[in-house]
């Protein structure tokens, strides 16, 4: 039970590593009788470590046509990006002020690896972070059926989320802009209501290269 436990986790952290570093691409078909062949694993480890990718929105079953790495069209990431803009405000709504510093700890820990990765140019690194932030940040809420409604979309948004760093990077030409949008949020946070929050998340930049 344990080996088989571990061969799916192992199945799956491999699969996400290579999607979202962009050795998979959207679109891409999964095919099993290759993955098994690659891995050294059995159908069924691989086929739950599929199953638990797509729960996480990164990859999609299609009938009769098997697994491919989940591709979503421009009003997919349009509409999932508003989604998020909803479920974000709300929590700053729910969560603000915040009287105990403490529990900024998760927030705090995100965003120093988000500057560690923008420094030696650990896109996927920078990417996992910026997605615990935005998971951190919800969760101040204290809601968590909030928590489990937002997961999917953060979690879908990855797979554009790093492509958007890589453009960002080029257009902006500095690494370290998104560390510094995301603090200004941070502080925010931190010392603001939620008026001012709102008002940080308005021009937080989120979709500025995304195409």
């Amino acid at each position: 039970m344990l080996e088989a436990v571990s061969l799916v986790e192992l199945s799956m952290n491999r699969l996400r590593e290579e999607i979202l570093s962009g050795a998979l691409r959207p679109g891409d078909r999964l095919v099993e009788e290759q993955l098994t062949r690659r891995f050294g694993i059995s159908r069924a480890p691989l086929r739950e470590a599929l199953r638990l990718l797509d729960e996480q929105g990164l990859v999609e079953h299609l009938p009769r046509r098997g697994v491919r790495v989940v591709q979503l069209s421009e009003r997919d990431v349009d509409e999932l990006f508003a989604v998020r803009d909803v479920l974000e405000r709300y929590a700053v709504g729910e969560a603000l002020p915040i009287t105990d510093t403490s529990r900024l700890a998760e927030l705090e820990s995100a965003l120093t690896a988000m500057a560690d990765a923008a420094e030696i140019g650990d896109l996927r690194e920078e990417n996992d972070a910026h997605c615990r932030f935005h998971l951190a940040m919800v969760a101040l809420a204290g809601s968590r059926q909030l928590l489990l409604a937002y997961q999917p979309v953060i979690r879908k948004l990855q797979l554009y989320m790093v492509a958007n760093l890589r453009r960002e990077a080029e257009h902006v030409g500095d690494p370290g802009d998104g560390v510094r949008r995301h603090r200004r949020l941070f502080e925010a946070v931190a010392t603001g209501g939620p008026e001012v929050v709102l008002q940080v998340l308005a021009t937080h930049g989120a979709r500025t290269y995304i195409g």
